[in-house]
C-alpha cells in the first residue's frame, strides 16, 4: 500500500504530511512512557522485522499479492505510540533508500500505513481483551482480529484521501470496492503473521509484549490447601537471567529478519500488491511520477551493478534490515534518554505476566 508520487495532489499530500508530522510528534512524547530498558532495544528490532517481512509478498488472488503493513504487530509488541514510530522509520528507509513509496507522498503513507493501522488495531485489541478471558491465548486471538481489521481500515483511509485529492477522475465507489475487497484478503495474511509473531514472543518472554502487560497477576503458591502470593524474586538474582534472555530474543529476532530479507525474499510473489493492482485496473496510476530516489544504488530492492538477482536482492534486504535496526534503535535510544519525571515507565512492566 505504498502510495507513489502523483496519486494524490500536492495540497492534500501536504495536508496529510502536516497531520502525520503532528501524530509523530505526539508519538515521540507518548513513546517516552512506553519505552524502558527492555523495550527500547526491542523497538528497533521490531522496525527491522517489519521491514524484512514487508519484502515477503504473498499471493492473495489471481495476479495480486500482499505484504505485511505492520502497524498492529508493532503496537501490540511495543505500544501504540512506539508502534507509530516503528512503521514511520520503516517507511523512511523504504522511501529514501529503496525508492518505495513517494517522497511527496510520505505523509500520506505514514498517515495510512503507520497511524491508521496502529490506532485501529490497538483500539480493537484493547477492546477485545476487556471481554475475552485474561489468558495468553486471548492476547494472540485479539492480535489476529486486530491485524485483520487494520488492513481494510487502511484501504478505507486511502480511498478517503483519494476521494479528496486524487489526481485522476475515477468513480470513488469503484475505488472503494476494489481497495477494500483485495485488502480484506491481504488482512488475513497480516493477521496470521501478527498472531504467530505475538504468540511466539509471549511463549518465551510475555513481559516483553506491551499488549499483554495489563493481563498480569501475582504468582500464587498453594500452601496447606490455600493459595497465597509467592515472594517476588530478588532483583539481583532475576536481573541477570532476564538480561540474558532479552539478549537471546534480540539476537534471534535479528537473525530471523536477516534471513527473511536476505534469503526468503527471493521467493516472494512477483505479482503487484493490492494498491498497484487496483491502481492499474482502475486507472489511478495515470499520473504516477518518477521517484526522486529512482537512481539510488538500492532502488527497487536490488544492489546496483550486481547482475545476479538472488545476490542483488539478498544484499539489498540485508542492508535494509541493518539500516533500519541502526536508525530505529538510535531513535528509540534518544527517546528513552529524554524520558522526563512526568513520563514514568509502564508500572506493570515488572509484574509476572499471565
Amino acid at each position: 500500500m505504498h502510495v507513489p508520487d502523483g496519486f494524490i495532489n500536492a495540497p492534500v499530500s501536504a495536508a496529510a504530511g502536516v497531520v502525520a508530522a503532528g501524530a509523530v510528534a505526539v508519538s515521540l512524547r507518548g513513546a517516552r512512557r512506553e519505552l524502558d530498558e527492555r523495550t527500547a532495544p526491542l523497538a528497533g528490532l521490531v522496525a527491522a522485522f517489519i521491514f524484512a517481512v514487508q519484502m515477503l509478498n504473498f499471493p492473495v488472488a489471481a495476479g495480486t499479492s500482499g505484504h505485511l503493513l505492520g502497524g498492529a504487530l508493532a503496537a501490540i509488541l511495543v505500544g501504540p505510540y512506539t508502534g507509530v514510530l516503528c512503521v514511520t522509520v520503516v517507511l523512511l528507509m523504504q522511501g529514501i533508500l529503496f525508492a518505495d513509496g513517494g517522497l511527496t507522498a510520505l505523509g500520506v503513507n505514514v498517515l495510512d500505513m503507520g497511524i491508521t493501522t496502529t490506532v485501529v488495531a490497538y483500539a480493537l485489541f484493547r477492546g477485545l481483551l476487556t471481554v475475552l478471558p485474561k489468558t495468553r491465548r486471548s492476547v494472540t486471538a485479539a492480535s489476529f482480529v486486530a491485524a485483520l481489521v487494520s488492513v481494510p481500515a487502511a484501504a478505507c483511509v486511502f480511498t478517503l484521501i483519494y476521494w479528496i485529492g486524487g489526481t485522476t477522475d475515477i468513480p470513488i465507489g469503484k475505488v472503494f470496492t476494489a481497495m477494500v475487497g483485495v485488502h480484506v484478503l491481504i488482512g488475513i495474511g497480516e493477521a496470521v503473521i501478527t498472531a504467530l509473531t505475538v504468540g511466539a514472543v509471549i511463549a518465551v518472554r510475555p513481559d516483553l509484549v506491551h499488549g499483554a502487560r495489563g493481563l498480569t497477576s501475582s504468582l500464587k503458591l498453594r500452601i496447606d490447601g490455600e493459595l497465597v502470593d509467592a515472594p517476588a524474586p530478588a532483583p539481583a538474582q532475576a536481573a541477570p537471567v532476564a538480561a540474558r534472555s532479552h539478549r537471546r530474543i534480540w539476537a534471534a529476532g535479528l537473525v530471523t529478519a536477516l534471513v527473511l530479507a536476505g534469503f526468503v525474499s527471493y521467493y516472494a510473489s512477483s505479482n503487484p500488491d493490492g494498491l498497484e493492482k487496483v491502481a492499474a485496473d482502475q486507472g489511478i496510476d495515470k499520473k504516477t511520477e518518477e521517484h526522486a530516489a529512482k537512481d539510488s544504488p538500492l532502488a527497487d530492492y536490488g544492489v546496483k551493478d550486481v547482475s545476479n538477482a538472488r545476490i542483488s536482492g539478498g544484499l539489498a534486504g540485508v542492508i535494509g534490515v541493518a539500516a533500519t535496526v541502526v536508525v530505529g534503535s538510535g531513535v528509540f535510544y534518544v527517546v528513552r534518554r529524554r524520558r522526563t519525571p512526568d513520563a514514568p515507565a509502564d508500572p506493570t512492566h515488572d509484574k509476572e505476566s499471565v
